[in-house]
């Protein structure tokens, strides 16, 4: 795994689920030794084969450190991920992994937090979920799905969770299915909203949010998926620590560009939205087009996403 330590594990468990189109994986070393400790809403980078590294989310209950739990959708989709999970991940299965990282934390000081989790997105809301109830923290928990049978977590949600499950079916009654004006408009104006899921789903609640007058401090959000442009006119890039200088393609990412030239730079989803091909900018001005970065962050154009943002200026120069 590119750019950090890995973690040897071994995968204990698979629990096939929603007519095998969910894997749950639980993770663990093959001696029994502990994990690193990990809060609700991280993630961890899987390898899946050589240089194939994917980031999922931990879905188990947070502070759990003998295993760590995953759910993968087997997604057509995907770039090749998610597939060769559900093709290859058997039990004893040997692999590694990255130490979790949180870039979706919870905001302990919520007064009720709505956990919105569309499809898949449901995986950080289960943990989200128990550490809330831990804390005695009020707390709604909304499971959108295509369809009941896809719903591949409802029976541990309702079980461990009955009074704060919510499930919304597509196919379903028009009175069931989520409304996210009429759900934060009873949460109140002090409620944070979580939301995770396919992008189009992402983007149409958390608008609602805004449109509702929800502050964006109280929006919490982590894009799993994202359909990105990456393609634009050639610039030059500079890596000042190194001393080397390429151009990227009008085809090209600035990660390709550089990695062509020797320079590895860690990385992950490669679709923006993970973080891990993030690099500080010393000069130039950059056309950011990841979900990784707040608005904020953008604004102070001195980072970068190097797997799909580009270049509005002719040079970056880049402290790598």
């Amino acid at each position: 795994m590119e750019g950090g330590e890995t973690i040897d594990v071994v995968v204990r468990r698979r629990d096939d689920r929603a007519g095998g189109t969910i894997a749950v994986l639980e993770l663990a070393r093959r001696d029994g030794a502990p994990l690193p400790d990990w809060a609700a809403g991280a993630h961890l980078d899987l390898t899946i084969a050589g240089d194939l590294i994917r980031p999922y989310s931990l879905c188990g209950i947070p502070g759990e450190t003998g295993s760590y739990r995953l759910g993968i959708l087997n997604d057509p989709a995907s770039r090749g991920g998610s597939q060769a999970v559900h093709a290859t991940f058997t039990e004893g299965l040997e692999t590694q992994i990255s130490a979790p990282r949180n870039h979706f934390p919870l905001d302990n000081s919520a007064k009720h937090s709505v956990l919105v989790g569309g499809g898949i997105g449901i995986t950080p809301m289960l943990a989200m979920a128990h550490a809330l109830k831990a804390a005695g923290q009020a707390f709604e928990v909304h499971y959108c799905v295509r369809t009941r049978e896809s719903a591949a977590f409802l029976d541990e949600l309702a079980a461990t969770f009955p009074n704060e499950t919510h499930l919304h079916c597509d196919d379903g009654a028009p009175d069931q299915r989520f409304d996210p004006d009429g759900v934060l408009k009873a949460a109140g104006p002090d409620a944070h909203l979580y939301v995770c899921g396919p992008g189009g789903f992402m983007d149409w609640v958390i608008d609602r949010a805004k449109s509702a007058g929800l502050d964006k401090d109280r929006i919490h959000f982590e894009y799993f998926n994202a359909q990105i442009d990456t393609h634009g006119t050639a610039f030059e890039v500079v890596a000042a620590q190194s001393g080397v200088t390429v151009t990227v393609g009008p085809d090209e990412t600035i990660l390709d560009a550089l990695g062509k030239a020797g320079i590895k730079i860690p990385k992950s989803c490669q679709q923006g939205v993970c973080g891990t091909c993030l690099c500080d900018l010393l000069e130039g001005e950059p056309d950011h087009k990841d979900k990784f970065l707040t608005d904020e962050e953008r604004e102070d154009n001195d980072q970068i996403i190097t797997c799909c943002s580009r270049a509005k200026s002719p040079r970056l120069v880049l402290d790598i």
